[in-house]
């Protein structure tokens, strides 16, 4: 059944990261355009992920208890519509308040098609499908950048909202018509869905939740500033939609094999080793200075997420199994919003005291102080966990 429903979970959903793809690269580059400073740059940027952060324990814990189809269609509904507010919103305020709106709408989508994953992996196959997952689920975002760059060169910014809100709506009618809903009974999870408290008993779950929330700063600042520094370095709008798209793609280009290499290997290991390597990608940044430097860097930054996001999202499905899968995803999805929610802001603020370059330098420092707190929580993976849970935890990575 996984085969069935990942090929339809996959059409959809990278139907939907396209139309996000083809806006991202070039969005901080129309936010100063409206006159907005480093710190309004981060907040607009910084938006989403603030209603994203809120929102995602809640939906992920209702996907749970009420199933997870008319959550994720109402969400992609939610981002086809969303998207004409950007033609809308007239000047900062009025962007900030579209991307909450949208980030509310993201916390029904992502998380909740990560969860329908997780409940139908195979043990010991985790990896594989969550490096599937990611492969084909952000591979629209990587594509996106490419074509984003294209329709505002030759065309405006206001076709590539119109573009992201018409590949959303397709990918809610794929949803609706061709997506089967899943219920608890069918899915791996054993006894009652725990209660957060009882979910941040679990060492493993700290730990994933402060990888995920620190690689997501230094990832926030890309997001918000990449564009910005290749601007500075005179590199046109087509090669820097190029160059999101690499930041991208590199990672869905080798996240499978991570999957894989995951399933094989030891997971803590891996995600460790990956977070290393996207911190020395990040340091590299500002060192750049011209195309080519800056795609042999995003290449890197690929190859090391595709070495540890599938393993940590592979963990991330094993505790899932103990708490609830949309729970555990929604908190491991939390981490990333939040990350990405307080980055831009005080990479902009960074910005404005400091310059641009210690955007990256303080993501360095930022995901290396994540990873030696993944290796301190997760040191050993005693829990002190309510007795009916521990008689699942099958959790120990090969």
């Amino acid at each position: 059944m996984i085969k069935k429903v990942f090929f339809i979970l996959a059409l959809c959903v990278f139907a939907s990261t396209l139309g996000i793809g083809i806006v991202s690269p070039l969005l901080p580059l129309y936010i100063s355009d409206m006159g907005a400073n480093g710190v309004w740059l981060g907040i607009i940027v910084a938006s989403y992920g603030i209603s994203n952060t809120i929102f995602v324990p809640i939906t992920g814990r209702l996907s749970d208890r009420k199933g997870r189809k008319k959550l994720l269609i109402a969400g992609l509904l939610a981002y086809a519509l969303i998207s004409l507010g950007y033609i809308w919103a007239g000047n900062v305020v009025q962007l900030s308040l579209v991307r909450l709106v949208q980030g509310i709408a993201g916390s029904l989508t992502f998380p909740i098609a990560m969860a329908y994953v997780g409940d139908l992996s195979p043990e010991r196959e985790e990896g594989k499908w969550m490096g599937y997952a990611n492969f084909f689920f952000f591979g629209g975002i990587g594509a996106g950048p490419l074509i984003g760059g294209i329709l505002v060169e030759h065309f405006s910014m206001n076709i590539s909202f119109y573009a992201m809100g018409g590949f959303n709506l397709t990918a809610f009618v794929i949803a609706l018509i061709f997506l089967p809903e899943i219920s608890r009974r069918k899915t791996k999870e054993e006894g009652p869905i725990a209660s957060f408290k009882e979910m941040s008993a679990s060492d493993m779950v700290k730990g994933l939740f402060i990888f995920r929330m620190a690689q997501a700063i230094g990832q926030g600042g890309i997001f918000a500033f990449l564009p910005i520094l290749a601007n500075m370095n005179e590199i046109n709008p087509s090669q820097i939609g190029i160059l999101m798209a690499i930041a991208f793609s590199s990672m869905n280009v080798f996240t499978p094999l991570g999957g894989l290499i995951a399933d094989k290997y030891n997971r803590k290991h891996l995600t460790i080793i990956g977070s290393l390597f996207f911190a020395l990608s990040l340091a590299l940044i500002p060192l750049t200075s011209t195309f080519g430097q800056l795609v042999v860097v995003l290449l890197l930054q690929g190859i090391s997420n595709a070495i540890s996001m599938p393993a940590a999202t592979a963990l991330t499905v094993e505790e899932g199994r103990r708490f609830g899968m949309g729970s555990t995803m929604g908190a491991f999805m939390m981490a990333m919003s939040f990350g990405i929610a307080v980055g831009p802001v005080i990479s902009g603020g960074i910005h404005d005291w400091l310059n641009i370059n210690w955007v990256f330098y303080f993501g360095t420092i930022m995901t290396v102080i994540g990873a030696i707190l993944f290796i301190w929580c997760t040191r050993t993976r005693r829990s002190k966990l309510p007795p009916h849970y521990e008689h699942s935890d099958k959790s120990q990575a090969p």
